[in-house]
């Protein structure tokens, strides 16, 4: 990088401090790291490294000679200085963007980290011009570089809470903390897609982000190790969102961070599981986004199956959507986190392999006890239970295989498949172990031959109709009660079935197995079920 001073009137219009700044040309954001001459051409031009690694012709080195460098090959180009804007002060932004009125403003520029930024006062503020008011600002892709002379800001806009500058032109944290500094009562803010150099003396800028409550880097092209160096800069943040930037490897945050309730993480190209467990000691982290990551799997080696690792302490909600996740022992690694009560796990090569997605689900369920909502959907006790009584028939034959007893002084399997099934000794335990009859596979059905007319009545609620279903006999007493409760619709308690039928007037047959099939308890065609809860 590099500037050459030219006695050209031109140059009167580039700033002095012109390479390192921020420029915008066309809509497209980068970085002047060249100001001079490019022979044979006449004038002078800015080389500039994009933001956008397709928008540039080359990597600073033209027709024989290096001029400046990039991180891409074709991230470079050279333009002449009067197509780039350097941008505005903060002020004249603010001036600049709530001339227009509220309902003029996209979703999108109301927008910080996820959330969206209420439009409390806009409209008074319109028309009084009194910024002072402004609790909530975005001033995203309005091109501010800089805070403007003395302490402006302060006095004329105060009262900013949450700010969005996202896709600006700053070029530094030391530009951003001229801004900040001013701003007292900050809590968010937004500094998306922006491309900031490193400062050089952290601790020195904290005052400036020293009340910082939800910081958004998205996009921001930074490392981990980066992103620890700026964060001696943010003692109180509890938010922190990072999609889309430069992060392969982690590292363990030592004196930072220790704050963080909520870490985005999503689409970083993390190098595998092992990286994330060096993030584990996060004593308040309650959620962490680890989507479309590259992840395959994590493993708590701290503790074997079955027990509750100390990593994660506090990690209520674990997003891992869109990985390459496809063994079943990952999904049990899961169960060690001792908080986890939220999971979204959704197009991972994993589910793809199940017959049914409901099949899928039921496993998850069954392999995480303390799991709460899974792929945003509530898990019901009526759905544990049949999940887990479902995964104890599924899994039942390798259980005896493996050296299983349903007596328990016999009871002894081996150490690869509790490794596998770190669970199923618990959930035998809780439900009994199932039968020899129920672990036998079924047998292919002639629908014309096993498809049984059933009539549901439910007598201690005189105002519901009896329903009829045509269902096979080869169906459990566990799918029959999940097919009633979204069907009846009936609160979520548990259901008693009984059934009568012709052959035995004036006598109801309870059904109490939940793994039992139609066929087990000689349910015919034409038979009354009677359903109940408490």
């Amino acid at each position: 990088m590099r500037i050459v001073h030219s006695e050209s009137p031109m140059a009167d219009s580039v700033p002095p401090d012109a390479v390192g700044r921020r420029v915008v040309c066309d809509g497209e954001r980068g970085t002047v790291r060249y100001v001079g001459t490019v022979p044979p051409t006449a004038g002078l031009w800015l080389g500039v490294e994009w933001d956008n690694p397709e928008r540039g012709k080359h990597d600073g080195h033209h027709e024989g000679t290096r001029y400046f460098t990039c991180r891409h090959a074709t991230s470079g180009s050279f333009v002449r200085t009067k197509k780039v804007s350097f941008g505005v002060d903060f002020l004249v932004a603010m001036r600049q963007r709530y001339e227009t009125k509220p309902d003029q403003l996209t979703a999108e520029e109301l927008k910080i980290s996820s959330k969206m930024v209420e439009r409390v006062g806009f409209e008074a503020l319109s028309e009084k011009q009194k910024l002072e008011k402004c609790r909530e600002a975005s001033l995203a892709r309005c091109e501010v570089c800089s805070p403007g002379p003395g302490d402006e800001i302060q006095q004329t806009c105060p009262n900013i809470l949450t700010l969005n500058l996202s896709e600006s032109l700053l070029s530094s944290w030391e530009d951003a903390a001229r801004v900040t500094r001013q701003l007292a009562q900050l809590r968010e803010l937004n500094l998306g897609h922006n491309r900031l150099r490193l400062p050089a003396d952290p601790a020195s800028l904290m005052p400036a982000f020293s009340k910082l409550k939800v910081l958004a880097l998205n996009s921001c092209a930074l490392s981990w190790p980066e992103l620890l160096e700026c964060a001696l800069m943010w003692p109180e943040l509890e938010e922190l969102y990072l999609f889309g930037n430069s992060i392969t490897e982690l590292q363990k945050p030592v004196n930072v961070l220790q704050s963080l309730t909520v870490l985005d993480l999503s689409s970083n190209p993390l190098a595998d599981g092992s990286e994330v467990i060096k993030i584990g000691e996060l004593p308040r982290l309650e959620n962490l986004n680890l989507s479309d990551t590259g992840l395959s799997s994590i493993q708590f080696e701290d503790v074997g199956p079955g027990f509750k690792t100390s990593m994660f302490p506090a990690l209520k909600t674990l997003v891992l959507k869109d990985n390459k996740i496809a063994e079943w022992w990952v999904v049990s690694e899961l169960d060690k986190l001792a908080s986890l009560r939220q999971l979204s796990v959704g197009r991972n090569p994993l589910l793809s392999g199940e017959t049914s997605r409901e099949t899928a689900r039921q496993i998850l369920i069954a392999r995480i006890a303390q799991l709460q909502v899974l792929d945003g959907m509530k898990i019901v006790p009526e759905e544990r239970k049949g999940a887990e009584l479902d995964y104890c028939k599924m899994f039942g034959v390798k259980w005896l295989e493996s050296g299983g007893n349903r007596d328990p002084a016999l009871d002894l399997p081996s150490a690869e498949f509790t490794a596998q099934h770190p669970r199923y000794q618990a959930l035998i335990q809780k439900y009994g172990a199932p039968e020899e009859g129920e672990l036998k596979k079924q047998k292919p059905f002639a629908l014309k031959n096993q498809l049984l007319t059933v009539t549901f009545v439910c007598p201690d609620e005189a105002h519901r109709k009896p329903v009829e279903k045509k269902l096979p006999d080869s169906m459990t007493v566990q799918k029959v009660k999940g097919l009633l409760f979204r069907l009846l619709k009936v609160p979520g308690s548990e259901l008693k079935l009984t059934y009568t039928s012709s052959k035995m007037e004036g006598r109801e047959i309870e059904i109490d197995n939940d793994l039992k099939t139609l066929q087990f308890y000689s349910v015919e065609d034409g038979d009354v079920v009677l359903v109940r809860w408490s």
